[in-house]
């Protein structure tokens, strides 16, 4: 008996990222989070570029446990924006409060790059990837399944466990179906080149833009392509890449909630979106310590 009420107290506590607080403390967490992006905006080096006053009520709504359901953060940029690593960075940080708090199960990641199409066998026909890549464009929307991906996040949004793909990157454009287990969380999130075009983007809650100068996105794409080994093909790479960003991926930016700047130095992000995350904690956790 008592092994059971310890249990269903571990299970309270491990279900509280997002839970339902009186309607009164609303507008408090509501003005807390404003002041945080204010002043993250109006500082040094800020991660911000800029948002849309929305955000800031729909993050009260599911920190304060008004939508209790998961959360699901689509985050997009061109290519050496800092997207990647941005993401990196919060699943870092949500994961360091989870294990403060014991918590489990709070934020799963979805690679938009593992719904790139199998084309193994078109670059077995080709002879290499380099000839593949010639005639085949890996810079559009087209060339990824995000039908598919739109579905996973859904399901895993609904509370079911998913098996995801696995592209492989090394040149085979081999793609693994049913590879991964995925299981739900409180957190569902994913970045990519076009995590955030038409067939994906209303799969997200919060849509993220990492914007960067188009002088430093070079400079780090040729440093990326030498570490690469790609040779003279590197400058017909980045135009291509360039001249599709143009078409698919800048204009999401309008589509963004918050937009990042991809040139803060990375402890940065950590520390705004700790400031988020004490509010939580104060409003949830606190009271057992």
């Amino acid at each position: 008996m008592l092994n059971t009420i310890n249990k269903v107290k571990e299970e309270q506590k491990s279900n509280r990222f997002f839970v339902s607080e009186p309607n009164q403390k609303l507008s408090q967490i509501e003005i807390r989070l404003k002041n945080i992006f204010e002043n993250e905006l109006k500082s040094h080096d800020s991660v911000l570029v800029s948002y849309k006053p929305e955000v800031i009520k729909r993050l009260t709504n599911y920190i304060s446990g008004k939508i209790t359901r998961p959360a699901s953060i689509g985050i997009a940029g061109e290519t050496a924006s800092g997207k990647s690593t941005i993401t990196l960075d919060i699943i870092d940080t949500i994961n360091a409060f989870a294990d403060k708090e014991k918590l489990e199960n709070v934020i799963t990641r979805v690679n938009t790059d593992d719904y790139y199409y199998d084309r193994s066998d078109m670059v077995k026909a080709a002879g290499s990837f380099a000839q593949f890549a010639k005639h085949y464009d890996l810079d559009i929307p087209d060339a990824l399944e995000l039908e598919l991906m739109h579905a996973h996040i859904k399901e895993l949004l609904s509370g079911k466990e998913v098996y995801l793909p696995k592209y492989d990157m090394s040149g085979t454009a081999i793609r693994y179906d049913n590879h991964t287990l995925a299981k739900p969380s409180k957190v569902i999130i994913s970045e990519g080149l076009f995590t955030l075009t038409e067939k994906i983007k209303d799969a997200f809650d919060f849509k993220i833009y990492v914007d960067v100068r188009q002088h430093i996105q070079k400079e780090r794409f040729y440093i990326r392509a030498e570490e690469r080994h790609l040779g003279d093909s590197a400058h017909s790479i980045y135009k291509n890449a360039s001249d599709k960003a143009e078409i698919y991926i800048r204009p999401c930016k309008e589509h963004a909630d918050i937009v990042l700047s991809g040139e803060a130095v990375r402890t940065r992000y950590k520390m705004f979106l700790n400031k988020i995350i004490a509010i939580v904690e104060e409003e949830h956790f606190a009271k057992e310590q």
